[in-house]
């Protein structure tokens, strides 16, 4: 059994949270996939991200879209081992999908267990190295707010946070990865008011991960996903106090072209890589397996590095704290 480290995905139903999971990996053999590293999914991970994928494929095949895609109420974890090329993988990323009904304040038939689907995050969050929060752009962009807050939930997001990250001895990374922004990436000053959104959307979550006693050893970075690259938001159609959200393709032409949907999995790389390079008094706690694995393989410490050359300078991620975690020496 190889090593494990445990990362978070965090958000509302709907929100794209399994679709970013599916783009992601997708994307990852165009950068990690060049070098001798390899990340390989399980049977059951494998089964449900390649249906994802051509859901999320398909999309480009109806001019006007509604909503996006499907889904689930399941708790799922998606496993992927990390290793050489042609030999046992030696690191395992388990990422953890909890549904995101789980936000909803009161569940269908179920409220009395909301208290345990509470608890059950909570405890998710404690266990993880990473936290990556899929931002649905369109509601937060939109409608000057009016649905930030009813389905991204920040404000449940920020109090899960606050129960979860007390008394923190090691490092946590927390990716903001906002997805269906595609229409507010188009130059650099659209990119600007997304992320002046996300700060202001954000703001309690954010000064709370900057308080004097998490900033330490919490890292955070807004990395926004394209994890269609060609179909952007249209309009919001009111139904019953109910928000539809349209979607178009660029042109009748336009073809899936994800962009930076690899980038979260680079920025965790670069996590892992940099607390194995950390010199300083650092008690290495659930990390030390990190320092082994590099320090007997470093031909897989030398491909990371060549990977990570992707993500050192790249415009659109914003960071936002604890670059002495994620710089590379």
């Amino acid at each position: 059994m190889p090593d494990e480290m445990k990362i978070a995905m965090l958000g509302p139903r709907g929100v794209g949270k399994t679709s970013l999971l599916a783009a992601m990996y997708d994307q990852f053999e165009s950068t990690v996939g060049l070098t001798n590293l390899q990340l390989i999914p399980d049977l059951k991970s494998s089964a449900i991200l390649a249906e994802r994928l051509g859901e999320l494929k398909s999309l480009v095949y109806d001019f006007e879209a509604k909503g996006g895609i499907g889904y689930t109420n399941d708790i799922r974890s998606f496993i992927f081992d990390l290793g050489k090329r042609g030999s046992k993988p030696s690191l395992r990323l388990k990422f953890q999908d909890f549904p995101g009904v789980y936000l909803d304040a009161k569940l269908p038939e179920e409220s009395d267990k909301l208290e345990d689907y509470y608890e059950s995050v909570k405890d998710m969050m404690e266990e993880s190295d990473a936290v990556i929060i899929a931002i649905d752009a369109p509601a937060l962009m939109e409608g000057r707010g009016k649905w930030h807050e009813k389905i991204n939930r920040p404000q449940q997001i920020k109090d899960l946070f606050a129960r979860a990250y007390q008394n923190l001895k090691s490092p946590r990374l927390v990716i903001f990865a906002p997805v269906k922004c595609e229409k507010y990436l188009q130059n650099e000053t659209s990119a600007k008011k997304l992320r002046e959104k996300i700060k202001e959307g954000y703001a309690n979550l954010i000064n709370f991960l900057q308080s004097e006693a998490i900033s330490p050893w919490v890292p955070c970075a807004i990395i926004p996903v394209q994890t269609v690259g060609t179909v952007v938001f249209s309009m919001i159609e009111e139904i019953d106090n109910t928000p539809h959200f349209y979607f178009h393709k660029t042109s009748h032409n336009a073809m899936y072209s994800p962009k930076d949907s690899e980038i979260p999995l680079l920025y965790l790389l670069r996590f892992v890589l940099k607390i194995h390079n950390h010199n300083s008094n650092f008690d290495w706690g659930p990390y030390k397996f990190i320092r082994d694995w590099f320090g007997k393989q470093e031909d897989i410490k030398q491909a990371a590095k060549i990977a990570l050359e992707a993500c050192q300078s790249h415009d659109d991620v914003t960071l936002l704290q604890g670059d002495k975690w994620l710089k590379i020496d």
